[in-house]
């Protein structure tokens, strides 16, 4: 990239930064240390509001970056990512927005823990929050990679390195110091910004192509090298009986996951009623469901104007092709106007990174001291406030995300978030769906339901060909890959499901029958509810 899109580019990476980190100063001088404002804003937001943030907590570098990147590559295939991630919404509008408010006070656990033992429930859905926020943000870190190395050049591996340890110790701010109140600003933000990029460059795609989608689908087509093959299912999933399952697999992962990320569960804290909740959900579905239409047009625009073979020159896994699409709308290489619409398309990008990223770093560490904390101190031992133990959690878990992140560099982003949802369906939504709606659930089966979705899941990504035994594993070198499928979905969701029941009927103890209706009429009401 030339010196003038790295200076625009680099501006509006800075006046993003500056005018989030004036919000979290602004709101950390009229906070007070309470749970309830740390971890739900006081639970101050409307419905509009909310809707908006969850619409900017949901769409994350995967979307913008990776899913449009997969549809440059793989054609129709890409596509099951923005119609996973969409109808994923269904679930949570129809299964579990307005029960998990009624129920819970700031984390998946107090759902669980309503009816069962706190302390074990408490440690196994707290457990797995982390390891599905640890995994998400994963893949933010590499998105945020992926664009700075385009910016600088492609080539510069530092540069990278650097960016992800920025992004790491920027999310750690916005936490600790303004905690939910200023990430629900911030991801406001950035919903208003993504959403009017995404327009304007669908319009200036269709514009380029006089509005016939089908001359850009013809093209996508033949620019690809696959003719219409590009355009039918089976480029990337196709084949073998490995590659059609591994399709299930991440389909499964994609349309039950949404409801088990810790992240969007929270965001239905931050409102004062369960009416609320739920319509802060159809707002999001709008916002969101419109921003998936638009990837689809820019994913082809990309293959059609750029051509995948370029797209996978600037990066393997296809994470540059909505930047590169900009440049050439603007005018290419070295025209004012691409210099522009690049250096905007890159800033949105850096900006969606960020916002998602201090989502799921307050999520996670809402986790840690809410629910691992509580449920680990000692009876005896020096009690530390909760938000003080959150705070230093967003620290820790920043750094293992940044470890991560630059051992995963060379990954797909949207790939990522797939294995991300894989583990947050076998493990919490299992558990969640079992709380809310099966009256003789356990507390057995409540832990057996989390770790035997969670393990399996984990343990069956580390045998995958994701991290051994292909040129495009995170270690290409070696081979110790036992398990075909690339997402664990397929496998590790039933187990969840199958561990819970088993648990449940191999129970010694009986259910709580009593606590279970409290639980159920709160859940239906919002009789009692927080």
């Amino acid at each position: 990239m030339t010196g003038s899109h790295q200076t625009l580019a680099l501006v509006l990476f800075s006046v993003f930064v500056a005018v989030t980190l004036a919000i979290t100063t602004w709101v950390s001088r009229h906070r007070h240390g309470s749970a309830e404002e740390f971890y739900a804003g006081g639970r101050l937001f409307s419905p509009l509001e909310n809707g908006f943030a969850i619409a900017g907590d949901y769409m994350s570098a995967a979307s913008f970056l990776g899913i449009s990147g997969l549809i440059a590559l793989y054609g129709y295939d890409g596509m099951l990512y923005s119609v996973g991630f969409l109808v994923a919404w269904l679930v949570v509008l129809l299964l579990v927005a307005e029960l998990v408010r009624n129920c819970g006070r700031f984390t998946l656990a107090d759902v669980v823990a309503a009816r069962m033992a706190e302390r074990p429930v408490r440690i196994a859905a707290g457990t797995s929050s982390v390891a599905v926020s640890v995994l998400y943000l994963v893949a933010q870190m590499v998105g945020a990679g992926s664009l700075v190395a385009l910016l600088l050049g492609g080539s510069s591996e530092a540069a990278r390195s650097w960016t992800v340890i920025g992004v790491g110790a920027l999310m750690v701010i916005y936490v600790s110091l303004g905690g939910m109140r200023a990430t629900t600003w911030i991801q406001i933000v950035k919903a208003v910004l993504l959403m009017a990029g995404t327009i304007a460059l669908t319009v200036l795609v269709l514009l380029r192509f006089h509005g016939d989608v089908n001359s850009l689908l013809s093209t996508a087509a033949e620019r690809s090298g696959h003719g219409p093959g590009f355009l039918a299912p089976g480029l990337r999933y196709g084949g073998d009986w490995t590659a059609r399952l591994d399709f299930i697999s991440l389909g499964l992962a994609l349309v039950l996951g949404t409801a088990g990320l810790p992240h969007i569960l929270s965001r239905f804290y931050t409102v004062p009623t369960a009416r609320a909740a739920r319509r802060s959900v159809v707002w999001s579905i709008g916002l969101i469901g419109s921003f998936y239409l638009m990837t689809i047009v820019l994913g082809f625009g990309a293959a059609a104007l750029i051509g995948p073979d370029e797209v996978r020159a600037s990066n393997a896994s296809g994470n540059t092709a909505v930047p590169l699409l900009a440049l050439d709308l603007g005018g290419g290489a070295g025209s004012t106007g691409g210099t522009v619409l690049f250096a905007v398309v890159a800033a949105v990008a850096f900006a969606t990174i960020l916002a998602v990223v201090a989502g799921i770093t307050l999520a996670s560490s809402a986790s840690v001291a809410h629910d691992l904390y509580t449920s680990l101190r000692r009876p005896h031992a020096k009690q530390y406030s909760e938000v003080a133990v959150a705070r230093v959690a967003a620290a820790g878990i920043g750094a293992a995300a940044i470890g991560l992140g630059l051992l995963a560099r060379d990954l797909n982003v949207a790939f990522l978030v797939g294995l991300a949802f894989a583990v947050a369906a076998s493990a919490n939504l299992p558990v969640l769906l079992y709380s809310l709606f099966w009256r003789k659930f356990t507390t057995r089966g409540a832990v057996w339901s989390v770790y035997g979705g969670l393990i399996p899941a984990v343990l069956l990504v580390l045998v995958s060909p994701v991290v051994s035994g292909s040129p495009e594993s995170l270690f290409p070198g070696v081979d110790f890959h036992l398990f075909p499928l690339q997402n664990p979905g397929a496998v590790s969701i039933p187990l969840g499901f199958l561990a819970g029941w088993i648990g449940t009927v191999t129970s010694p103890e009986p259910p709580d029958e009593a606590r279970h209706a409290e639980t159920e009429v709160r859940s239906l009401t919002g009789a009692g509810a927080v």
